[in-house]
């Protein structure tokens, strides 16, 4: 009986040394340490990839406002891009862009479009 469970023991010991060193990666580091950076990051977002920069509306070429305009989710990108390239110049003291929300509001955008194309800029 002794010798079945030393046995056993011994078996139970080697099969958790195999497991443990079949689960590291061994970069010098422990496993814990290596993966805890990652996990981190990827579960906080930083500033940068949760808000996109704004762009200049008066130095921004259109095909950048357009860009710009899509990456903030607004539809036909194109077209406000244009429209915000006729308009200019803004002051710069006008962070609301104030002026360019006046000049688009005769063409009807909606609360929402208007919001995202403001987000997007700056003058």
């Amino acid at each position: 009986m002794t010798k079945t469970v030393t046995l056993f023991g011994a078996a139970a010991l080697a099969a958790g040394v195999l497991l443990s060193g079949c689960a590291s990666t061994d970069t010098g580091t422990s496993g814990a340490s290596a993966t805890t950076p990652a996990v981190a990051a990827a579960a906080s977002p930083t500033p940068a990839a949760t808000t996109a920069a704004k762009i200049s509306a008066n130095t921004a070429s259109e095909s950048e406002i357009a860009a710009a305009l899509k990456a903030a989710g607004v539809t036909s990108p194109e077209r406000w891009a244009e429209e915000v390239v006729e308009y200019r110049p803004y002051e710069a003291g006008d962070t609301a862009l104030n002026r360019l929300r006046q000049k688009l509001a005769k063409y009807n955008p909606g609360e929402d479009t208007m919001n995202k194309i403001l987000a997007a800029l700056r003058p």
